[in-house]
C-alpha cells in the first residue's frame, strides 16, 4: 500500500544562469512568480502583453529542498510524480537527471529510489524556452503548418507559427479572445510516492448495462505489484460488497470485478432529475488478511449515447440519457485564466454554478485550452452538467511524425483514463474546426490552407490528420472508455470520404458551427433560418460592463479606437462589428460607458434570437450551445460572462431562453407564432395570458388561451396576424406582454415589439426600487412610469440578480432577489446590509434625440 505521499510546495525559481534565486509558487507558472516579485508589471493591464513576450524567448529554473523521512527511504519503491510539467523541462534529483518532459498534458513520473538521502535533497528543474525548442522544429519540416490563431507576429516570429509542435495549450500563443502568454512551469502539484508490497493504482467503474431496474458494472481494477502471491479483490458501495480472487505478478495487472445493483438510482443532468452518484472503494487483501492497498472512486450511473440515426431531414444528432432524448443548452467553455494556476476551485464553482442557475444542462470543454482540473469534471458530476469534451487541438494542422504521435498516445490515454469515472463527461472530440478548415474532399470549401500547397503535399498533410484523428484518438476513446462516443471533429457532417461530410449551415446531419452573423455581418434574422441538427457554436461579441473595463483602462482610454481598447479586443475588427451592427440594431449610445451596456444588450438579443430559433425548431434541432461561457482575461469576447466572474446581459438572457418551459414568440413582417417548447419529462398545460400597453402603462387589450405540450415538445400554441393584436395602434409605441400561466402562476414571460429598439418611441422613465426583506434574504420591487426597456440593476457589492435586463412596463410591479458573491455563491445579506440597487433603462444610455428610424 502507499506508505508516503508527501507534496513538494517549497519552491524558488530564476532565469537560467542568473545568480538571484526568487520565491516561487507551485503550483505556478514563470509570468505569475514574475509578478508576484514584482519584476513585472500586471500582464493584463492596459497594453503590458506586448512588452512581456521575452519571458517565453528565456529557460527558467525552479528548485526546491526537502528532508526524506526514514521510512520513506526504507520503502521497496520510491517516485517523484510531477501531474503536470508546462511544457519542455529536465528534473534533477541531488544531480541526476531523472526525466525529461515534452507534454504539457499528462503526468510525469521517475523512479527515484536509491537517490534520495535523509536531509538537504535538492529536486531542480530546468524549463527550455518553448520558442527556442519548436523553431527548429519547423524548420527541419520544411513547410508551414496552418495555425490560424497563433499570434506569432506578436510575439516577434514574424509569421513562424510554431504552436502547432508543442503538447501545450494552444491558446498560450493567443487567440481571437485571449492574449498571447506562452508560459513555463510546474502547473500542477507534484509530490513523492513511496509503497511496499502491491498497490492500486486505479479503480474504474464501467457501466456496461445500465436501466432504471437494473445497472450491470464492472471494476476494474489495476494493480501494481511488487512480486507473485495471492490476493482477494473487495470492492463494496454503501453495505453492498462484491469480492473476486486476485492472482498477482511483479508488474502491473488489471482484476475485473462483475457488479449488479437492482433498482440504481440513476445520474441525471440538470432539469431531468437528480446526479446521483456512487461512492465505490477497491480494498486489496493480502495473503495474510492485511490490509494491503484500497483505491475510492465516485461516478453517477447512466447510459448515455450519441444518436445519429437516418430520418427524412438527413440524420438525428441528438444524446439520450438514460433512454430520455436532450436538448443539449449550455455554452462552450474555455480555460478561465491565461495563467490556468490561478483558477481556483471557487472559480470553477463560480462557473458551473453559474451555468446551471442559467439553465444550461450541457458545457463544451473546448479543444484549444487544457483538459480541466478534476475539480471542474467533479463539480459538473454534483450539479448534472452534461460535458462535450475534446481532445487539445483546434484550428490548426499538426504534424505526423512518429513522435508526435507517441506523445499524443500518452496524453490522450492519461487524460481518457482520467475522466472516465466522470458521469458529467458524454462525448469525446477529437479536434476544434480542423476537419471544415482543411475541407479535403471539396476544392472550394474551407479556410483556403489547402491551396497553399502541392497535390503531395497536401496528401501527406491530411494521412497526418487521418492517423490522429480517425485512428490514433477513436481508438484510445474505444479501448479505455467504452460506452461513451468519439466524434472527430466539430463541426461534421459525418465521416463519407467526400465533400459532403463538411459543414455548411444548411446540412440535415452532424453538428454546426455558425459564424453568418458576426463574422460576415449577416441579420440577426439568418439565425432562424441557419439551423442544424446540433449547433454547436456560434456567438456574438459585447464588452464587458465598466467596472471590468477600468480595471484594465483609465479614462483617457475609453474609446473604441484607443490603443488600449484593441489591445483588449483579439478579433481584429471586432470593435468596428459591434458598432456596425449597434448602428443597424440599437440607437445612438451617448458615450462610450453607454456603448459598453448597449454592447451587452446587441449580444443579449442576438443570442435569444438563435437560442430560441434552435430550441423552436426540436427535435429537428436538438443542441444549442453558443460560444462562450467565459473570459481568460478581461476583454471584449464573446462571453457571457466576464472574466471576474460578473453576468453580461447574455447570461441573464440565456437564464430565460433555457427555461426547461419556455414561452418563444416566432415573429415575422405580418405575424406572431406564440410556441411553447418543454423539456420537461411530462405533459404541460395553463394558459397564455396576453395584455397590450402603451408605453404609459394603459392597458389596450387582454386575452387568454388555453396550451398543451407534451414532453420534450415544441409547439405553436396560437397565432395572430400583427394587424388584429395592434388593434390600429401605433406600432412604435406599444408593447405586448406575454404570460405562460400553470396553476395560475407566471411561469415564463416575454416582452413582444412591434418595430425594432432602434425605431421604438422610448421616453425618460423613473424607476421606483422598493426593498423588501424575508428569511432568505432580500428582494427588490420594481415600478416605472413609463416603458422602461433592458433595465440593469446594479449594486454596491458583488453579486447577482435573480434576473436583470429587463422590461418594465407601467402598472406591473416586478420583483428580483440579490444574491451576494459572484454567482450568488455568497451568504444572504439582512436587510440592514443589504445593498444599494440603482436601476437604470435603455433611454438613460442613448443620445437624445437620436432618430427613430
Amino acid at each position: 500500500m502507499v506508505q508516503y505521499a508527501m507534496h513538494l510546495t517549497e519552491w524558488k525559481f530564476r532565469g537560467s544562469g542568473e545568480a538571484d534565486w526568487l520565491p516561487a509558487q507551485v503550483p505556478g507558472c514563470v509570468h505569475t512568480d514574475l509578478l508576484r516579485n514584482g519584476l513585472i508589471a500586471d500582464p493584463f493591464y492596459g497594453t503590458n502583453e506586448h512588452g512581456l513576450q521575452w519571458i517565453d524567448k528565456k529557460d527558467w529554473e525552479y528548485e526546491t529542498s526537502f528532508d526524506a523521512d526514514p521510512g520513506l527511504l526504507a520503502s521497496e519503491h520510491v517516485r517523484l510524480v510531477f501531474d503536470g510539467l508546462d511544457t519542455y523541462a529536465d528534473v534533477y534529483v541531488n544531480g541526476k537527471h531523472v526525466l525529461a518532459a515534452d507534454n504539457m498534458f499528462r503526468s510525469w513520473t521517475a523512479d527515484v529510489k536509491g537517490l534520495l538521502a535523509e536531509r538537504d535533497n535538492k529536486l531542480f528543474v530546468r524549463f527550455r524556452s518553448p520558442v527556442h525548442e519548436d523553431l527548429p522544429k519547423l524548420e527541419r519540416l520544411g513547410y508551414d503548418l496552418p495555425a490560424a490563431n497563433d499570434q506569432s507576429e506578436l510575439g516577434g516570429l514574424g509569421d513562424r507559427k510554431i504552436s502547432v509542435f508543442a503538447r501545450k495549450a494552444p491558446y498560450h500563443y493567443g487567440w481571437d479572445w485571449g492574449p498571447r502568454f506562452v508560459t513555463s512551469g510546474i502547473w500542477r502539484p507534484v509530490r513523492l510516492e513511496a509503497w511496499s508490497g502491491s498497490r492500486i493504482t486505479d479503480l474504474y467503474i464501467r457501466q456496461d448495462d445500465v436501466s432504471a431496474s437494473e445497472a450491470r458494472l464492472t471494476a476494474v481494477v489495476e494493480i501494481e505489484a511488487g512480486g507473485e502471491g495471492a490476493g482477494l479483490l473487495r470492492v463494496r458501495t454503501g453495505q453492498r460488497v462484491w469480492e473476486a480472487e486476485a492472482a498477482l505478478a511483479k508488474g502491473v495487472r488489471t482484476v475485473e470485478v462483475p457488479i449488479v445493483i437492482e433498482q440504481p438510482e440513476l445520474w441525471w443532468c440538470r432539469g431531468l432529475g437528480e446526479p446521483h452518484l456512487y461512492a465505490f472503494e477497491a480494498e486489496l487483501i493480502a495473503a495474510d488478511g492485511r490490509r494491503a492497498s484500497v483505491k475510492q472512486a465516485e461516478t453517477g450511473l447512466r447510459s448515455v449515447r450519441l444518436v445519429r440515426e437516418k430520418d427524412e431531414a438527413g440524420a438525428s444528432f441528438y444524446f439520450e440519457l438514460n433512454g430520455v432524448p436532450v436538448f443539449a443548452k449550455g455554452a462552450n467553455h474555455i480555460p478561465n485564466d491565461s495563467f490556468i494556476t490561478e483558477v481556483t476551485e471557487e472559480r470553477y464553482r463560480q462557473e458551473i454554478v453559474s451555468a446551471v442557475k442559467a439553465n444550461m444542462n450541457m458545457v463544451r470543454v473546448w479543444g484549444g485550452g487544457v483538459y480541466e482540473d478534476d475539480a471542474f469534471y467533479r463539480l459538473c458530476d454534483e450539479h448534472g452538467l452534461l460535458v462535450w469534451q475534446d481532445f487539445m487541438f483546434a484550428c490548426s494542422m499538426y504534424p505526423g511524425d512518429q513522435a508526435f504521435l507517441d506523445s499524443v498516445k500518452a496524453e490522450a490515454e492519461y487524460n481518457v483514463k482520467r475522466l472516465r469515472n466522470h458521469p458529467s463527461v458524454v462525448l469525446w472530440c477529437g479536434n476544434n474546426e480542423i476537419d471544415s478548415a482543411w475541407a479535403h474532399y471539396d476544392e472550394d470549401a474551407g479556410w483556403g490552407w489547402k491551396k497553399q500547397y502541392t497535390p503531395e503535399l497536401r496528401e501527406k498533410i491530411w494521412a497526418d490528420y487521418e492517423a490522429l484523428f480517425h485512428r490514433l484518438l477513436p481508438d484510445v476513446v474505444e479501448r479505455l472508455s467504452p460506452g461513451v462516443d468519439y466524434w472527430p471533429s466539430s463541426p461534421l457532417v459525418r465521416l463519407s470520404g467526400d465533400k459532403e461530410q463538411h459543414a455548411h449551415p444548411l446540412t440535415g446531419e452532424g453538428d454546426i458551427h455558425y459564424w453568418g452573423v458576426w463574422h460576415n455581418v449577416e441579420p440577426f434574422e439568418n439565425y432562424k433560418a441557419k439551423i442544424g441538427r446540433f449547433m454547436s457554436e456560434y456567438g456574438f461579441q459585447s464588452f464587458p460592463e465598466y467596472r471590468t473595463v477600468r480595471t484594465f483602462a483609465e479614462e483617457s482610454d475609453m474609446e473604441l479606437e484607443s490603443a488600449v481598447m484593441l489591445a483588449h479586443q483579439k478579433n481584429g475588427n471586432g470593435n468596428r462589428l459591434i458598432k456596425e451592427y449597434m448602428d443597424i440594431y440599437m440607437k445612438e449610445p451617448k458615450d462610450f460607458p453607454s456603448f459598453l451596456y448597449m454592447s451587452q444588450v446587441l449580444q443579449a438579443e442576438a443570442m435569444k434570437t438563435a437560442i430560441e430559433a434552435h430550441r423552436r425548431k426540436k427535435p429537428y434541432c436538438m443542441g444549442s450551445l453558443y460560444w462562450q461561457v467565459n473570459d481568460c482575461w478581461p476583454v471584449a469576447s464573446w462571453a457571457g460572462i466576464d472574466y471576474y466572474g460578473r453576468w453580461k446581459a447574455l447570461h441573464y438572457y440565456a437564464k430565460r431562453s433555457f427555461a426547461d418551459l419556455l414561452l418563444s414568440v416566432d415573429q415575422s413582417d405580418d405575424r406572431l407564432d406564440f410556441y411553447v417548447v418543454s423539456d420537461l419529462k411530462k405533459q404541460a398545460s395553463g394558459e397564455l395570458r396576453l395584455r397590450l400597453f402603451d408605453m404609459a402603462g394603459n392597458k389596450l387589450g387582454d386575452a387568454m388561451y388555453d396550451y398543451r405540450v407534451e414532453a420534450g415538445e415544441s409547439r405553436i400554441v396560437w397565432s395572430a396576424e400583427k394587424e388584429a393584436l395592434l388593434q390600429e395602434a401605433d406600432p412604435a409605441g406599444v408593447v405586448l406582454l406575454a404570460e405562460l400561466l400553470r396553476d395560475g402562476r407566471t411561469v415564463c414571460r416575454d416582452t413582444v415589439y412591434f418595430v425594432g429598439d432602434k425605431a421604438l418611441a422610448l421616453e425618460p422613465a423613473s424607476i421606483r426600487v422598493k426593498r423588501e426583506a424575508n428569511e432568505d434574504g432580500v428582494r427588490y420591487t420594481l415600478e416605472t412610469d413609463r416603458l422602461a426597456k433592458q433595465v440593469w440593476l446594479s449594486a454596491d457589492a458583488e453579486g447577482i440578480f435573480t434576473d436583470n435586463f429587463f422590461d418594465l412596463i407601467p402598472g406591473v410591479p416586478y420583483t428580483v432577489e440579490f444574491q451576494a458573491g459572484t454567482a450568488g455563491l455568497g451568504e444572504a445579506a439582512p436587510d440592514a446590509g443589504a445593498p444599494a440597487v440603482t436601476a437604470r433603462s435603455m433611454i438613460d444610455f442613448v443620445r437624445v434625440g437620436t432618430p427613430a428610424n
